[in-house]
């Protein structure tokens, strides 16, 4: 039934300042508690076994919140949990989000053991003013100690992930970022422009006017920045956010970009089952209620329309350099746009964008969208 398995683990140290994910700040991690509780979703919900064990599992990816907050032996706990009722592929990919401080080689250990053959690390910046200013528990140097005691232990597949226009006040180089990036070798790279959303400590300093948006020339020039320096050192842009090396693209990632099945567990998990999509309520306190009480934790559930189906099938093909195909009539429509330089259309009639084109990602998709829901 699912190929893909998402896992959602709240706790952090300290909600950083641009963040609005569903977290739970906790000094002393609820281990125990929380592993029995995803247990006992899965018994909630999957009551017969039978239900999830009909396909082994491509990708299983520990997310959050900070999972590594979990220590070696929490890791390892939940995904025996996963492994009681899921049958992984032998060649899955296991991920574990991770915050710096939070790897030493001990802990590694424990989850290269366990499985775990892929760490993605929330780095963020180099720039220690920027770390403070993000409210990051870790330093610069955490970032390099965590990408060598990973290797150490034997996971080679490390993925960093950064964060591109912050605002001018932060005075943060973004080529130096990327340049401290690059010397680590990561097999793999995410970024992620800031977005100030409103219930976040962020959204409060730009409310009172203690800080402003990054202007979209310096986004714009950023983002391309990362794109020609990450290429010309080997990586490839292979979907908006992303870069990997050969073969090493993220495998639940791309799942996602995909359209097929994928499982979610964990307060404000999301699922989709290949016609219905569903979240779970997104407090830690009322998903752990919920459970003791033997109710599902479900918040909502959507099910997909046509209308759904087509939307999401030109934004999702777009998001990526595999692309989208496209009828004669819609390779006309998009001339334009190859003109402008933001993409190409190949002998298939299939449309790739540029980075200048994934720049303009929504308005693109929302312009072809409509336009062939005329034809």
């Amino acid at each position: 039934m699912f190929r893909h398995a998402y896992v959602h683990v709240p706790f952090c140290a300290r909600r950083c300042s641009y963040c609005d994910f569903s977290i739970a700040v906790r000094r002393v991690v609820p281990v125990d508690e929380y592993v029995a509780a995803a247990a006992r979703e899965l018994e909630v919900r999957f009551p017969d076994s039978a239900t999830l064990s009909s396909d082994s599992l491509a990708t299983l990816y520990l997310g959050g919140g900070t999972p590594s907050r979990l220590g070696g032996e929490g890791v390892a706990r939940l995904l025996d949990v996963m492994r009681g009722r899921l049958t992984l592929a032998t060649d899955a990919e296991v991920t574990v989000e991770a915050n710096p401080e939070d790897v030493s080689r001990e802990a590694v250990r424990a989850w290269r053991a366990a499985g775990v053959n892929r760490l993605s690390l929330g780095s963020q910046s180099f720039d220690e003013s920027v770390l403070r200013w993000m409210h990051r528990t870790h330093d610069a140097a955490a970032i390099g100690n965590a990408v060598d005691a990973a290797r150490a232990e034997g996971i080679a597949n490390v993925s960093l992930d950064l964060i591109f226009a912050l605002p001018e006040r932060t005075q943060r180089s973004w080529e130096n970022d990327v340049a401290r990036a690059l010397e680590l070798e990561p097999s793999h790279l995410s970024l992620y422009g800031l977005t100030i959303e409103p219930h976040t400590p962020l959204g409060r300093w730009h409310r009172r006017g203690d800080v402003t948006e990054s202007p979209e020339e310096r986004y714009e020039a950023e983002f391309l920045h990362a794109h020609d320096a990450l290429s010309a050192a080997g990586l490839e842009h292979y979907e908006v956010s992303n870069f990997g090396r050969a073969g090493m693209r993220s495998r639940h990632n791309s799942s996602y970009w995909s359209g097929v099945t994928y499982l979610g567990i964990g307060p404000s998990a999301h699922e989709f089952d290949g016609q219905v999509r569903r979240w779970n309520v997104g407090p830690y306190a009322e998903w752990l209620e919920r459970l003791s009480e033997g109710r599902d934790p479900i918040e909502n559930r959507e099910e997909l329309t046509a209308d759904n189906r087509g939307a999401e099938r030109v934004y999702l093909g777009l998001r990526t350099i595999d692309g989208l195909a496209l009828s004669a009539a819609e390779v006309e429509h998009v001339q334009p746009w190859i003109r402008s330089g933001w993409g190409a259309v190949d002998a298939h009639n299939r449309l790739v964008l540029s980075p200048l084109g994934w720049l303009r990602l929504d308005a693109l998709a929302a312009d072809l969208t409509l336009f062939g829901s005329r034809y």
